[in-house]
């Protein structure tokens, strides 16, 4: 498991984590593998690809898990 930091912000979408994190080559990649409910957050499937995700939230995607941080 890595962790990814906000670095100041208070939240990052979950399609562009999946770009910085490397997971999605591209926005429209990620958003297919959010729209086909492949990726998870706290263990919970989620289908909104602008959701905010916050310090202390898990997502999972293709085996991979990234923790976030604030």
């Amino acid at each position: 498991m890595t962790t990814f930091s906000l670095k100041g912000h208070p939240y990052i979408a979950l399609c562009d984590l999946l770009k910085i994190a490397g997971w999605c080559e591209s926005g429209a990649a990620a958003k297919l593998a959010i729209n086909e409910d492949r990726v998870t957050v706290n263990g919970a499937v989620e289908n909104r690809r602008r959701c905010k995700i916050t310090g202390g939230q898990r997502v999972a995607f293709a085996g991979q898990q990234v923790t976030v941080a604030e």
